[in-house]
């Protein structure tokens, strides 16, 4: 008898704890939507379609998109790219030898174009010059905020989507303006700001 009174309150136990871990769980905002696009199908690394060009105030910073590993990813950048979304936002959090993160239109860490896209984790390395989707704490809440690693960061392997990576004017990213490590990178007065996103294709 005791012992199926035992039991009986382990399995309660138990079943309390999935409840709880299953309300814990982080979820998507009620009503947001999520990005429906197929992706990504030209899978040409050198092609012109798949290279970005990130105009800084120091100068051109080149990336190659890497459809390969987020074709979601780089298919709704192209997008948003194509938009003119980018230009002029700033990169409102910058730590020194880590990364710069920019793309959110409020300038504060929490806006974004309003479509969240599916995680596409990979293998990839984060190593210096790779470029990422920012998210909050769901695998798939990334939506327009993205870094660029300034040095190597190799514990957030897996944990974030690789959509590409500098090839050209990663010393403009370098000088990009640097926040506070205290505040985990806020910037004090006025950062420094994304002149213009366009594709290579598209260049007259």
């Amino acid at each position: 008898m005791r012992l199926a009174i035992v039991l009986f309150v382990i399995v309660l136990v138990i079943a309390a704890i999935a409840i709880l871990m299953k309300l814990k769980r982080p979820t998507l905002p009620e009503g947001a939507e999520l990005y429906q696009g197929a992706g990504e199908t030209n899978l040409d690394l050198n092609s012109p379609d798949n290279t970005l060009y990130l105009d800084l105030k120091g100068g051109r910073v080149t990336i190659r998109l890497r459809p390969d590993l987020a074709p979601k990813h780089v298919q709704r950048i192209k997008e948003l790219t194509r938009q003119g979304f980018y230009d002029g936002l700033v990169f409102h959090r910058v730590i020194d030898g880590f990364m710069a993160q920019g793309g959110d239109p409020d300038g504060t860490g929490t806006g974004g174009s309003g479509v969240f896209i599916p995680a596409e984790f990979s293998a990839a390395k984060f190593t210096r010059g790779v470029v990422s989707m920012a998210r909050a704490a769901l695998d798939d809440s990334a939506d327009s905020q993205f870094f660029i690693m300034l040095g190597d960061g190799r514990f957030l392997d897996g944990k974030y989507t690789v959509w590409g990576e500098v090839s050209d004017g990663m010393a403009h990213v370098d000088a990009i303006k640097k926040g506070n490590p205290a505040a985990n990178g806020k910037i004090s007065g006025e950062p420094d700001k994304i002149v213009k996103m366009s594709i290579a294709a598209d260049a007259k």
